[in-house]
This record gives structure tokens, C-alpha cells and sequence, in this order.
């Protein structure tokens, strides 16, 4: 079983920057790919940022040019550099990482890691 795990969560004012980090606990080189999403209130999880084992970058439109998906030293670690927040980037934001377990791939999924911009 893996674990994921978040944190940088917080309260900031628009225009402010927050940086999420999120960690995997099992070989970087199992990794396929890992990515951020977030859910506000009422709405469905949606998908703000991957990076994928092999450096390549996807990111909402919402966030394109605000929002960077980084590797840490090792690639079982992501960082999500937000900034120019705005008070529609406030949501829970969750970390998943995409696994090779040799027989198969799997999904795991943080507990979530809320974040609020005020106005």
C-alpha cells in the first residue's frame, strides 16, 4: 500500500502564493506520473496539474501560467508553486500518484490539503 501525502495548505490573500508539496512513500522509479487536483464546495474534483515520470507538464486552463508542477530532489515528491491565487482557486486540493506495481497500475490518493484565498 502506498501512502501520498500533502501538506502547504492555508489561508492566503488574493494575489498571494502558496507552495503544496506532496510525497509518495515508495520508489521514485515506480512512479508513472503525479498530479495535483482540487474540489471546491458543490463542485466535482477537477484536475489542475500533472507531471508525468518523463518531465512532461499538463495544466487547466484556469492555472496556466499562475500554477508550476515541480519534482522534488527525488520523483516521489511534487511541489505545486501557486501563485496570483485568486478567490477561485479556493478549494481542497489533493495529491495522486499513478504507480507501476509490475502486475498493474494504480491510482493512490492523498486526504486533501484545503486551501482559501480571501478576497
Amino acid at each position: 500500500q502506498v501512502q501520498v501525502e500533502e501538506s502547504g495548505g492555508g489561508l492566503v490573500q488574493a494575489g498571494g502564493s502558496l507552495r503544496l508539496s506532496c510525497t509518495a512513500s515508495t520508489s521514485s522509479n515506480r512512479i508513472l506520473y503525479m498530479a495535483w487536483y482540487r474540489q471546491a464546495p458543490g463542485t466535482q474534483r477537477e484536475l489542475v496539474a500533472q507531471r508525468t515520470a518523463s518531465g512532461r507538464t499538463s495544466y487547466a486552463d484556469a492555472v496556466k501560467g499562475r500554477f508550476t508542477i515541480a519534482w522534488g530532489n527525488a520523483k516521489n515528491t511534487v511541489f505545486l508553486q501557486m501563485n496570483s491565487l485568486k478567490p477561485e482557486d479556493t478549494a481542497v486540493y489533493y495529491c495522486a500518484a499513478q504507480v507501476d506495481h509490475d502486475v498493474g497500475y494504480h491510482e493512490y490518493w492523498g486526504q486533501g490539503t484545503p486551501v482559501t484565498v480571501s478576497s
